[in-house]
């Protein structure tokens, strides 16, 4: 399930967005990322490819984070992937669950 924009507001393109489930997982780990200090702001981008939920230190800078969903990569590498702020993929995967322990773990060794 896509949320998807009314054309009308698109230009009559549809963009890949992230449903609300992937949603709930996703700002699960932000809540909790923002609880422990970590992060502070998120951007979210919907264009015709990709979804990108950006994660940000403070609101000006380059994200910290980019946890992205591009469907057409499902069949083969998976269709969700977290990439570090110099572009390099932390981890991919079919299951975002899965995918986003990769932020868990920093998470923990945040904490002790």
């Amino acid at each position: 399930m896509n949320i998807q924009t009314p054309s009308h507001l698109t230009g009559g393109t549809e963009r890949v967005a992230f449903d609300r489930l992937e949603l709930s997982v996703i700002l699960s780990l932000y809540g909790r990322m923002v609880a422990a200090g970590e992060w502070r702001d998120y951007g979210l981008s919907m264009l015709k490819d990709v979804a990108v939920f950006s994660v940000f230190r403070r609101t000006a800078e380059h994200p910290l984070y980019r946890i992205e969903k591009r469907p057409k990569l499902r069949n083969r590498q998976g269709m969700y992937a977290v990439i570090g702020m110099d572009g390099q993929i932390l981890k991919r995967g079919q299951d975002l669950r899965a995918v986003l322990r990769v932020l868990e773990r920093k998470l923990i060794r945040s904490v002790e």
